[in-house]
C-alpha cells in the first residue's frame, strides 16, 4: 500500500460493493424491460399477466427449494405449521395481488411512467405504518410525502399515453406491496424472523401460486384456451424466469453484502437508467412536464432515505451507547464484588 493510498482490502471489498450494485441494476432493469416486451400488445403480445407471474412463482419456488432443502447452500428458517398460516400465508396473498396488479400495468403504461409512479412507494409504506400504528406521525415527515405525491401528480399530468386503468392497477400494486412491507414487520420481524429474498421465495412463492391459480381460472384460462396461447416459447419464458430468480438472489447478495439503503439508492439510479431507455430505445413519449414532476418527486425520495440513513445511524449509536454503558456498569459491578471479597478474606486472615 502507498502512502495516502487505500489498502488492497478495502479497494476489494468497494469494488466488489460496486459489481453488486451493476449487476442489481442490470437485473432489474432486465425484469422490467422483458415483462413489458412479453406482455405489451405491440410487442411480444402475450398480454396474460396472471399467468406470467404464475410462471414466475413455479420457476422460483422450485429453484429455492434446490438451494434449500437439496443443496443447502442457504439455512431455512425454524417455523411452525401455526406461525406458517398466520404470518407467511397473509403476506403471500398480499404479494400476489401486488404482482398480479404491477404486471398488469406493462399493458397499459409505458415503462417510464411506471418508474415514475413507483416512485409513491415511500408515501404508501409511511402512510399504511401510520395506519398500523408502526411509524409515528410527524409534520417533517409529512411534507416530504407531500412532495413526493405532488411530483408523481406533475408527472401524471403531463404523460402523453395516459391511461387510467392502467394508473388504477399501478397504484393498486403499491398500495398492496407497501401493505406487505408493513405486514412483514408486524407478522414477522416482530417475532424474531427475517426471511432473506431466497428463503422469502421459499416459503412465500408456492402461497402465491395457489392464490393466483383461482383468478387465473376464472379471467386468463378461458382465454388461453379459446387463443391457444397454451404453446409457450420456452426461450423466452424460461430466460424471462431465470431473471427474475435472478434478481431475487443479486438482492440476497446485495443485501448481505452491502446494504438495504445501498439498494434503495441504486434503484433510484436504475429508475433514472429506465426512463431513458424508455425513452430513447422504446420510443415511450416523454414529456419535459413529466420530467419536472419526477425529478420533484426523486429529490423527496433521495431526502426521504437521507433521513431514514441519519435516523439508522442514531439508532446505532444509541445502541452502541447503551452496551457500553451496560459494560460499565457490569465492569462496575465486578470491581466491587472483588474489592468485598478481597475485604472479606483480610479479615478473616486477621
Amino acid at each position: 500500500m502507498g502512502k495516502g493510498g487505500v489498502s488492497e482490502g478495502v479497494l476489494k471489498k468497494i469494488i466488489l460493493s460496486y459489481t453488486y450494485v451493476a449487476i442489481w441494476i442490470f437485473l432489474s432493469f432486465t425484469v422490467i424491460v422483458y415483462n413489458k416486451y412479453i406482455l405489451d400488445r405491440k410487442m411480444y403480445n402475450w398480454p396474460y399477466p396472471i399467468s406470467l407471474t404464475m410462471i414466475h412463482m413455479a420457476f422460483c419456488s422450485s429453484l429455492a427449494y434446490l438451494l434449500v432443502r437439496v443443496f443447502k447452500l442457504v439455512e431455512p428458517v425454524s417455523m411452525s405449521w401455526d406461525l406458517y398460516v398466520k404470518s407467511v400465508v397473509p403476506i403471500g396473498l398480499l404479494y400476489a395481488v401486488s404482482l398480479w396488479l404491477s404486471n398488469s400495468a406493462y399493458i397499459y403504461l409505458s415503462v417510464s411512467f411506471i418508474q415514475m409512479l413507483k416512485a409513491l412507494m415511500p408515501v404508501a409504506v409511511y402512510s399504511i405504518g401510520i395506519l398500523f400504528k408502526k411509524e409515528q406521525f410527524k409534520t417533517n415527515v409529512m411534507a416530504n410525502m407531500v412532495s413526493i405525491s405532488v411530483g408523481v401528480a406533475i408527472a401524471a399530468y403531463g404523460e402523453a399515453k395516459f391511461d387510467s386503468w392502467g394508473v388504477i392497477l399501478q397504484l393498486g400494486a403499491v398500495a398492496f406491496e407497501a401493505t406487505r412491507l408493513v405486514m412483514i414487520q408486524i407478522l414477522l420481524n416482530s417475532k424474531g424472523i427475517t426471511l432473506n429474498p431466497i428463503t422469502s421465495l421459499y416459503y412465500v412463492a408456492p402461497c402465491c401460486l395457489v392464490f393466483l391459480t383461482g383468478p387465473w381460472l376464472v379471467v386468463e384460462y378461458p382465454l388461453l384456451k379459446e387463443t391457444s396461447s397454451f404453446h409457450l416459447d420456452f426461450f423466452v419464458f424460461g430466460t424471462n424466469s431465470f431473471c427474475a430468480f435472478a434478481l431475487n438472489l443479486a438482492v440476497f447478495l446485495l443485501v448481505g453484502k452491502t446494504s438495504a439503503l445501498t439498494m434503495n439508492v441504486a434503484g433510484v439510479v436504475k429508475d433514472w437508467l429506465l426512463i431513458a431507455f424508455s425513452w430513447s430505445v422504446i420510443k415511450d413519449a416523454v414529456t419535459s412536464v413529466n420530467l419536472i414532476g419526477y425529478a420533484l418527486a426523486f429529490l423527496g425520495v433521495c431526502y426521504y432515505n437521507h433521513a431514514k440513513f441519519v435516523a439508522m445511524k442514531a439508532k446505532e449509536a444509541e445502541e452502541a451507547q447503551r452496551k457500553a454503558a451496560q459494560a460499565d456498569e457490569e465492569a462496575g459491578r465486578l470491581l466491587e464484588e472483588r474489592e468485598e471479597s478481597g475485604a472479606k478474606k483480610s479479615e478473616s486472615q486477621d
